[in-house]
């Protein structure tokens, strides 16, 4: 497990590794066919034959929403498995050419299976798989190739590979909807199709000339793992076992969600099950760290209270997500109803959001950040973390004004959607590409994956809040108490989740404000 590096570090001279022009290609590439299908899905679902037996238009707009949501629960759960796999067995480079083939193959389903249920799913289904198992390895793969002497480029390197994930979303949002309303459904997933081949061919090429760091596969007896098992069935004369209760009301409480199934859905009960089980051992952990003192040493226990210390991090931006991943279907659901010229589809709109951060990220850096220092607020990670959430909440309270304006019966422009996008994409920028480098970089060296995994869980929860949120206004007694406030459920759920990031931007100020950051860069060779 690596230490804090402090002192006699190497001065930052070294050179930008050749081999990271591979990874940026290839994640522009599988960007293009994520959000290339991505960004379709929902409009395709309402218009196909796969949801045709829901007879009602509402519900099938708010079915064809559930699906992509479930999806995105998916696509960010997956990491948990190709975060310890690569850890644990194959490394980065084997683990994510392997789940990068499986990932071709599910864009090969949806662009043949247009018209199969099974087919259909069974393809998001290995897209989900495949695109999840990659997810926490791209990026910190990316981190491998840098050490001690020029990690000062790594901060470049991370904005340069958001940069090109945007560079690649914006043509395919821009692009895939025509496809789909022009030429059908099996041209505009079989493109995003194609992307993906080429962008696992693009990487393979550069398979000489990557750092590559073996996985752990010997048993570690001061693993993550066993010191937090140490930690909650150790005793302690004259004291109690408050981590252990928590821990087991944890694992109870879980057990309960997952009896909601038949009420729930499965989805919905797992995830719940899934945060429950998190929260209750890390908890309970955390409440009785230091009794695997002694039995672990100092460096082992400390990497673990840094791992719990930056999950409560990640649990404050779950909220985020739930909003920043509803463009992509209540926004684009908005966008149907709102007045745009016959050549344009709604789900277009979604291309300034790309657009947006390909200028924001160099603007950033280069003007807002070095102002921002000049006039003595140093804009750190945690800080613009918090920004980002609030300005993320701003966005929906202007969406969610879009929609009383509509609901009012006065037709409104597509083109009011550009105010709201425009602060979305700030938070985002904010948030996700200041929250990759922040996730690497306070990752032990062993847990690089894993941690990363559980960064990417954060838009499994923030899409789990979506789910449940759908979830309850389908009961008459809630949407009977939402229309006493005089706004249809659309807005009223506009203005909860407005509401909801806003309290999260607080809690998430408030807890960093005594969060130190470690540094946990490899050291040089």
């Amino acid at each position: 497990m690596t230490t804090n590096h402090v002192a006699a570090t190497p001065a930052p001279s070294g050179k930008m590794p050749r081999q990271i022009p591979y990874i940026i290609g290839n994640e522009g590439c599988e960007r293009f066919s994520f959000y290339g299908m991505r960004n379709i899905l929902v409009q395709f679902l309402i218009t196909s034959t796969l949801l045709q037996h829901i007879l009602d238009s509402g519900e099938r707009a708010l079915a064809a929403k559930d699906l992509m949501h479930t999806f995105m629960i998916g696509v960010y759960f997956f990491p948990l498995l190709g975060g310890w796999v690569a850890d644990r067995f194959f490394g980065k480079y084997n683990t994510i050419l392997s789940f990068s083939l499986i990932y071709c193959l599910g864009h090969a389903f949806l662009a043949v299976f247009e018209d199969s249920r099974m087919g259909f799913f069974a393809g998001l289904g290995l897209i989900a798989f495949g695109a999840g198992g990659i997810k926490p390895l791209v990026a910190s793969f990316v981190g491998d190739q840098f050490d001690q002497t020029n990690k000062h480029l790594a901060k470049k390197v991370f904005d340069a590979f958001y940069w090109i994930i945007n560079f690649g979303s914006l043509f395919a949002s821009l692009t895939m909807p025509l496809f789909l309303k022009n030429f059908g459904p099996s041209i505009a997933f079989g493109i995003p199709g194609l992307l993906m081949f080429i962008a696992t061919f693009v990487f393979w090429l550069g398979r000489k000339k990557y750092v590559l760091i073996k996985p752990d596969t010997a048993e570690n007896p001061h693993s993550f793992s066993k010191v937090i098992r140490t930690a909650l069935f150790a005793r302690k004369d004259g004291k109690g076992r408050p981590g252990m209760l928590l821990a087991g009301l944890g694992v109870v409480a879980a057990v309960v969600s997952l009896a909601m199934t038949p009420v729930l859905g499965f989805v919905i009960a797992a995830c719940i099950a899934l945060v429950l089980i998190i929260a209750g051992v890390g908890g309970g952990a955390w409440l009785q760290l230091d009794r695997a003192r002694g039995i672990h040493p100092d460096e082992a226990v400390n990497g673990v209270r840094n791992v719990l210390r930056v999950l409560v991090i990640f649990a404050l931006v779950t909220p985020f997500h739930s909003l920043f991943d509803q463009k992509a279907s209540t926004w684009v659901l908005q966008g149907e109803e709102m007045t745009k010229p016959a050549w344009f589809v709604a789900s277009q709109m979604q291309a300034l959001n790309p657009a947006l951060v390909m200028i924001l990220i160099p603007f950033n850096n280069l003007v807002l950040y070095p102002m921002l220092a000049k006039f003595g607020w140093e804009p750190t990670a945690l800080r613009r973390m918090t920004a980002g959430i609030a300005f993320s909440g701003l966005a929906w309270i202007v969406i969610g004004g879009i929609q009383v304006v509509m609901d009012g019966g006065e037709p409104m422009s597509i083109v009011w959607q550009v105010l709201p996008y425009a602060l979305l994409t700030f938070g985002e920028v904010l948030v996700s590409a200041t929250g990759l480098e922040f996730a690497y970089s306070q990752a032990p060296q062993s847990m690089k994956g894993v941690v990363m995994s559980f960064w990417n869980l954060t838009t499994t929860i923030g899409n789990l809040w979506v789910l449940l949120a759908n979830f309850a206004v389908r009961n008459d007694t809630v949407t009977g108490n939402i229309a006493t406030t005089g706004l249809s459920v659309t807005a009223f759920q506009m203005f909860f989740f407005a509401g909801f990031a806003l309290l999260a931007a607080l809690a998430f100020g408030w807890y960093a404000r005594n969060y130190k950051v470690v540094d946990n860069y490899r050291a040089a060779a």
